[in-house]
């Protein structure tokens, strides 16, 4: 369960507590840092957004869109469009 966060000033907001293995958050912080976020914490509310908007999207979807952007930012790849990426259906 969660806990209101008093101490923050925001009453909106609540704090929540997960595992992790230590190699992964060491990967969540790289990442959050190498895409410019302000902190892990917007990181991770962003990521659980795109969860939460999109459910019909799969993991596999996600790899590729993921695996599609990173080649784009290392210009390793041509442009996809978003329909290339998602398929038909999107």
């Amino acid at each position: 369960m969660s806990n209101t966060d008093t101490a923050s000033g925001d009453p909106e907001k609540t704090n929540i507590n997960i595992r992790l293995t230590e190699m992964f958050l060491e990967d969540i912080d790289a990442t959050w840092q190498d895409e410019g976020y302000n902190s892990r914490s917007e990181f991770i509310r962003e990521a659980l957004r795109d969860a939460v908007r999109h459910p019909d999207l799969t993991r596999e979807s996600w790899k590729e869109i993921a695996a599609v952007e990173h080649a784009r930012r290392t210009g390793e790849s041509e442009t996809s469009s978003r329909e290339e990426v998602l398929g038909d259906d999107a």
